[in-house]
């Protein structure tokens, strides 16, 4: 069965004409460090100027710009100052054509008219020593906008999902979200909403959706949803760094505590998830040598402040369903009772079809498959799970567990029919294949 806790990446992934292609790998530390930049860029821009969807747009043109020249020319000493300062000046370019920003004319005659693709000479390329990321998290998770199109807004602006990445995670078709995106930004526009962290009141209201967010970037960095690769390390890594970022901000609020704790004890095991050839290794499979034993410790000791000082959450239940597995010396010694009985709290606050999935094999573990089966049934109409394979995964593993080998082959060809991961299709595949020998 495969792991369930569970965007894109910078364009123009091709090196620009020069000095030749770069080795795989260079391209690769280019690309990623572009996606961790992006957000940053985007923060400082929006913080200067306003306007976010045009300051989107300029930020994409720099990360193109940067794709083409660093490959061929090397990369600046600077490169988020670099991006900032090519970003601006594509900003300023846009600005200036459009009437109704004349406001904005001082600021574009204090810059200098150069191509918005030549790399700033030396000193030019300095950029302000805040990060604004948290700032823009808190924009796009606003009050004036829907919860999906905050979700979404925010997974393309800070996470750096695609559009197309953002509508498989929604179930929904890639121009239905991109038309909710351009909403979403149309009222961020028209709110003149200020760039900045909200009052103290505020902190609440937007509390919640900042940290759903934040746990689906981390979700995808755990476990991506397509491609080659099953996990992506950089998404997890800006998940926990945005999430720490929050809890600085507010060091009593519990569930931020959970989150952050839930993160850490999760990505523990990202070492022992992959064979070397990048293949999946399920949960009671993995080499517990291999995980962070730092990251459960601090884990560990974040939840246990949250569980004493504050009020009981979904996010320190699920923590604590985590704690549980990283402090198991083996598979064998886990604790299932405690899981199921964590799993019978949690759907009571949140009912969701992952809650579901998981206490069902929490009672697999518990009083066997076969109860485990019966509750999946109630499962099988739920719209949220239409389209994905978690549930005939989970179905599979059950119907091995019972015995009932030719309904478990069916079930795991349907799971991997149905996922757009390479290393989870191949691992349903491969469990598929062992039954039929």
């Amino acid at each position: 069965m495969t792991e369930a806790p569970g965007p894109g990446r910078a364009p123009g992934r091709a090196p620009g004409p020069g000095r030749g292609t770069p080795a795989s790998g260079e391209a690769a530390a280019h690309e990623d460090l572009l996606r961790h930049l992006a957000p940053q860029v985007l923060g400082a821009l929006v913080r200067r100027y306003g306007h976010f969807d045009a300051a989107e747009d300029a930020v994409q043109e720099a990360l193109l710009a940067a794709a083409r020249q660093w490959p061929a020319e090397g990369r600046p000493r600077n490169p988020r100052g670099w991006l900032i300062r090519v970003a601006s000046r594509r900003l300023v370019d846009q600005l200036r054509a459009d009437d109704s920003r004349r406001r904005r004319e001082e600021t574009a005659a204090a810059l200098t008219p150069r191509d918005a693709f030549t790399t700033p000479p030396p000193g030019e390329d300095r950029a302000p020593a805040e990060d604004d990321t948290l700032k823009l998290l808190f924009l796009c998770c606003g009050a004036e906008l829907s919860p999906e199109a905050r979700t979404a807004l925010t997974l393309r602006a800070v996470g750096g999902l695609t559009t197309a990445e953002i509508a498989r995670a929604h179930l929904v078709p890639e121009a239905t979200m991109a038309q909710r995106i351009s909403r979403a930004k149309r009222r961020i526009k028209a709110s003149g909403a200020p760039f900045g962290l909200p009052e103290a009141q505020e902190h609440a209201d937007r509390l919640a959706d900042v940290l759903h967010v934040l746990y689906l970037i981390f979700n995808e960095g755990h476990t991506a949803t397509s491609g080659r690769d099953l996990q992506r390390a950089d998404l997890a890594t800006e998940a926990i760094r945005l999430t720490r970022s929050v809890h600085r901000l507010l060091p009593a609020d519990g569930e931020v505590a959970g989150l952050l704790a839930l993160m850490l004890l999760t990505d523990a095991r990202r070492a022992a998830r992959t064979t070397p050839d990048g293949g999946l290794v399920p949960l009671a499979e993995q080499d517990r040598t291999r995980w962070d034993r730092a990251a459960v410790a601090e884990g560990v000791a974040l939840l246990t402040d949250a569980l004493t000082r504050t009020r009981l959450g979904p996010y320190q239940l699920r923590a604590a369903i985590a704690a549980v597995h990283d402090e198991a010396a083996s598979d064998e010694d886990t604790d299932w009772p405690q899981i199921l009985a964590l799993y019978e709290v949690l759907i009571r606050i949140v009912p969701g079809p992952a809650e579901q999935l998981g206490r069902a094999v929490a009672v697999a573990m518990v009083h066997g498959p076969r109860r485990a089966l019966a509750l999946l049934s109630a499962l099988d109409g739920d719209d949220r799970l239409t389209g994905t394979h978690r549930l005939e995964a989970v179905r599979a593993h059950l119907l091995e567990r019972a015995g009932d080998l030719p309904a478990a082959r069916a079930a795991y060809a349907r799971a991997a029919g149905l996922t757009l991961s390479i290393p989870e299709r191949r691992y349903l595949q491969a469990r598929a294949a062992r039954i039929a020998e």
